[in-house]
């Protein structure tokens, strides 16, 4: 089992230090000390009102957080958790992407997703109903921009006559892209190119809130994966380069008192269902204890988690 963890500010109410650029560097050092494999920004450039009154969070723009993060670590993985394809135009995507690859020294994971909130799409000037598409499309730009000099697209909303786009990322042929997302579609995409699933341990609310199908048992969970690299094998990939990233309630479910032994059998179930990677969410409320959070989980959970695996 790896760790990522995901930056407070993705919480409601969270503690207006997480701002500071200093508090930041301290976190993300922290994080990597601790034994962290990485740190994880969301994406949400224009949410509505309405759904930040009903539970949603700030977001800051996760390519420029990633890239000052980077300045600051040495080992961390970077992650987007996750960026929503759709919103761009995918060879803007691509150009973000890649600085961050570039100036990290190849730590760059692209966790994409479709996205689900049709008045961000509405603000930003995207079709919701197409954003299966255009989902689709982008990855197949990126990917082609990165690897093509003179690329040439004719896409639903623009036209690549003939471009290129220079720094490549460092990870060749491209960084991996890891999608997020419950359904069967999401299933097929995994298995079909991706380097990580993210699914979502979630419940009838949730799922219908973020427009995805529900995962709410370990049991339902192992059954996906297996499907998936099921599926993988089938494509003639090797299912075991599939990471499998799970976020989950009880990912929340901890601060600097809490007892972690039942949090610890708690990864033992998700990693016999064949979860490689969990995302753990440090308290929001209070930057400093935020910190120290990620040093106790380090020598408590992590150390533990990954004492057995192989180096």
């Amino acid at each position: 089992m790896r760790f990522t963890v995901q930056y407070p500010i993705a919480h409601a109410g969270y503690d207006s230090a997480y701002l500071e650029p200093a508090v930041m560097m301290r976190f993300v050092q922290a994080a990597e000390e601790a034994g962290f494999s990485a740190i994880a920004f969301t994406e949400h450039p224009a949410p509505s009102e309405k759904w930040m009154r009903g539970g949603g969070h700030d977001a800051f723009d996760p390519f420029a957080a990633l890239g000052f993060c980077a300045a600051v670590t040495q080992r961390l993985l970077l992650m987007t958790l996750l960026l929503v394809l759709p919103y761009r135009n995918p060879l803007l995507a691509a150009k973000g992407a890649a600085t961050v690859d570039v100036l990290s020294g190849g730590r760059l994971v692209l966790g994409v997703g479709s996205g689900y909130l049709r008045s961000e799409f509405a603000a930003l000037g995207v079709e919701f109903t197409e954003r299966g598409a255009l989902f689709s499309e982008a990855v197949d730009v990126m990917r082609g921009i990165w690897s093509t000099d003179d690329f040439r697209h004719e896409g639903r909303h623009f036209t690549a006559y003939g471009q290129t786009a220079a720094p490549r990322p460092v990870q060749r042929p491209h960084p991996p892209f890891w999608i997020g997302g419950n359904s069967p579609a999401v299933r097929r995409r995994v298995a079909q190119f991706a380097q990580g699933w993210s699914p979502l341990l979630n419940d009838h609310t949730s799922a219908a809130t973020t427009r995805t199908a529900v995962i709410d048992t370990t049991t339902k969970l192992a059954l996906a994966v297996a499907e998936v690299r099921q599926l993988a094998a089938q494509a003639g990939r090797d299912p075991d380069d599939i990471a499998v990233q799970v976020e989950t309630s009880g990912s929340r479910a901890w601060t600097s008192e809490v007892d972690l032994e039942p949090h610890l059998d708690r990864l033992g179930e998700l990693a016999a269902a064949g979860v490689t990677w969990f995302v753990v969410d440090p308290p929001g409320d209070d930057a400093e204890k935020g910190i120290d959070a990620l040093h106790r989980y380090g020598a408590e959970v992590i150390a533990r988690a990954t004492a057995d695996r192989p180096t």
